[in-house]
C-alpha cells in the first residue's frame, strides 16, 4: 500500500551569507569600474555574472519545488511495522517531478541513523562478525538521477534485521541545484517508516517460577492465599473486607474504618526487573550482554504465558521509541541542532522515567512484552536502587521480583536486600562471563538467603530456569 500520509516536506537551502555577499561584491566591482572606465564591455560583464546568477537561482528553485518522493509499500502513518530478527524488509521510495520544466540532476538518498548501520564490537572474548551490523543494506539508497516533467524513478534497496531494537529508515533527503553548482536546495521527501525487530525467544516448555518468601515456606502455582501472621500494611476498609481483618487501633486513631492488608501465602509468575544502567551495563560488554539480558526476559515472559502464570516488566532503561521520535530528522539533516535542544528537556524526563509493564496474562499482554522489551536500551538514569524505590510502590506483590543485572553497587545490593527483608519474594539473575565478579555480587545475595542464577551465555538460559524450578 502507498503511504498517501508520505507528503513531501519542502526545505529550501538559500545560499550561505557569505556566498551572497561575494557575488553582489564582484558585480559592484564590475560595475564601478566600468562606470570608472567608461568601458562598456566591464558593464556587459557585470549585467551577464547577474543574470547567471539570478537565472541559477531560479532554477534551483524550481527544481527543488517540482521533484517530490513517496514511500511506497510502507504502514500507515503512526504505525510501526514489527519483524523478527533475521528478517528482511524492503524499502522502495518513488522520486518524481511534478513540475514543468526537465530536472537535470536530483540526488535522493533516504536516510537511516548512524546506530541502525554501525559495526558490532567484539564483547567479552566473543568474535562477533565485523560485517554484523543491526540493519546491514543490501542494494543502493542514494541514487543520482535525471527526471523529465512527470517521469518517476525508484529507489529500491532492503535492509536485514539481525538484532532487535527499534530503527528508524528515512526520511529521504532530495538535493538538487542549479546547472553550474553555484545553487543547491534539498528538501524531505518520504516520511520515514519505524521499524520494531522483536527479541529472539529460547523455548522454555519446562520453566516454573514458583519463589520462596525469606522466612522460608515453599510457593505454589495456585491462587494467591493471605496468610494472617505476615501483615503487609493498613488502608482505608472497603465493602467485603471482613470484620476480622478491621484494624481497630487505626480506625479508633482516624475515626473511619482501616482494614489490615496481609502477604500472599503463594506467589505466582514473576515481574520481571531489568537493570539497563549505563555505570552497571559497561561499553565494553555490548551489545551482547544486553541482548541477552533482552532475550533471557522475553523467554521467561514466553514461558510464563504458556504455562497460565501472571508477568510483568520494570526496568531504568529507556524506551527508544520516545527519544527516536522525539529527535527524529528535522528540517535540515546536517543542522539538527535545533531539533535536539528543543528536545533536550523531554530527553531528561524520559531518561528519568521507569517504563513498566503491568502485571497481567495473555497473548496481548505477551505482545506488548516483546515490544517494550525490543524497544529497551540503556541510559545513564536511574541506578537500580534509585529505581526500586521509585517504583516499590508501584510492583506487585504477588509474584516473583526477578531482578537481571550485569553489575551491582553496594548501594544496588543494599536495595535488594531490603526488599528481601520487607518480605518481597526476590530471585537474582547475574549475567556475566566473569566467574569472579559472579561470585563477589552473589555472595551477599545468597547471605540473605535470596536466590541467585548465573546467566553466561543463550545456552544458559535453560540452566536458570532449571535452577529456579528446583527450588
Amino acid at each position: 500500500m502507498t503511504d498517501k500520509g508520505n507528503a513531501a516536506e519542502s526545505r529550501s537551502d538559500p545560499p550561505a551569507p557569505s556566498r551572497w555577499l561575494t557575488i553582489i561584491v564582484v558585480c559592484a566591482i564590475v560595475v564601478f569600474l566600468g562606470m570608472v572606465a567608461g568601458a562598456g564591455l566591464w558593464m556587459t560583464a557585470a549585467i551577464t555574472v547577474a543574470s547567471v546568477v539570478a537565472i541559477g537561482n531560479w532554477v534551483a528553485t524550481q527544481w527543488s519545488a517540482g521533484v517530490v518522493a513517496v514511500r511506497l509499500d510502507s504502514p500507515e502513518e503512526g504505525r510501526d511495522l514489527e519483524v523478527v530478527i533475521g528478517s528482511l524488509v524492503p524499502v522502495t521510495v518513488e522520486v518524481t517531478n511534478q513540475g514543468k520544466l526537465p530536472v537535470a540532476w536530483v540526488l535522493a538518498e533516504d536516510l537511516i541513523p548512524r546506530g541502525a548501520i554501525q559495526q558490532a564490537r567484539q564483547a567479552d572474548g566473543m568474535a562477533i562478525d565485523p560485517r554484523t551490523t543491526p540493519l546491514p543494506i543490501e542494494g543502493a539508497r542514494l541514487a543520482v538521477m535525471a527526471l523529465l516533467p512527470g517521469q518517476s524513478k525508484r529507489i529500491e534497496y532492503s535492509v536485514r534485521c539481525l538484532r532487535r531494537g527499534y530503527f528508524q529508515i528515512g526520511p529521504t533527503v532530495l538535493e538538487t541545484g542549479d546547472p553550474v553548482g553555484m545553487f543547491r536546495r534539498y528538501r524531505l521527501g518520504a516520511r520515514p517508516m519505524f521499524v520494531t525487530v522483536l527479541p529472539k525467544v529460547q523455548l522454555l516448555s519446562t520453566y516454573e517460577i514458583g519463589s520462596r518468601r525469606p522466612i522460608g515456606e515453599i510457593k505454589i502455582r495456585a491462587s494467591s492465599m493471605t496468610d494472617p501472621t505476615r501483615l503487609r500494611g493498613i488502608r482505608q476498609w472497603q465493602i467485603g473486607d471482613p470484620l476480622r481483618s478491621v484494624h481497630w487501633a487505626a480506625t479508633a486513631r482516624t475515626g473511619t474504618l482501616h482494614s489490615k492488608v496481609y502477604e500472599p501465602s503463594s506467589v505466582a509468575g514473576a515481574t520481571i526487573i531489568l537493570d539497563l544502567h549505563v555505570d552497571t551495563n559497561p561499553d565494553q560488554h555490548e551489545p551482547l550482554r544486553t541482548d541477552l539480558t533482552i532475550t533471557a526476559a522475553a523467554s521467561i515472559a514466553a514461558a510464563l504465558h504458556d504455562a497460565g502464570e501472571p508477568f510483568g516488566l520494570a526496568t531504568n532503561g529507556r524506551d527508544a521509541a520516545d527519544r527516536i521520535r522525539t529527535e527524529g530528522f528535522r528540517g535540515d539533516h546536517r543542522v539538527r541542532d535545533a531539533s535536539v535542544k528543543a528536545a533536550s528537556l523531554k530527553q531528561l524526563n524520559e531518561r528519568l522515567r521507569p517504563v513498566l509493564v503491568n502485571v497481567d496474562r495473555g497473548p496481548v499482554h505477551l505482545k506488548e512484552m516483546f515490544r517494550t522489551l525490543a524497544r529497551l536500551e540503556r541510559t545513564d538514569g536511574l541506578t537500580l536502587a534509585e529505581f526500586l524505590v521509585e517504583t516499590e510502590s508501584q510492583l506487585s506483590s504477588e509474584t516473583t521480583m526477578l531482578v537481571m543485572l550485569q553489575q551491582a553497587t553496594e548501594a544496588d545490593i543494599a536495595a535488594l536486600v531490603g526488599l528481601s527483608r520487607r518480605g518481597w519474594a526476590i530471585a537474582v539473575v547475574i549475567n556475566t562471563l566473569d566467574i569472579d565478579r559472579y561470585s563477589r555480587m552473589a555472595g551477599p545475595l545468597l547471605a540473605e538467603r535470596i536466590h541467585v542464577s548465573h546467566l553466561q551465555t543463550e545456552d544458559s538460559i535453560m540452566d536458570v530456569c532449571r535452577a529456579q524450578m528446583a527450588r
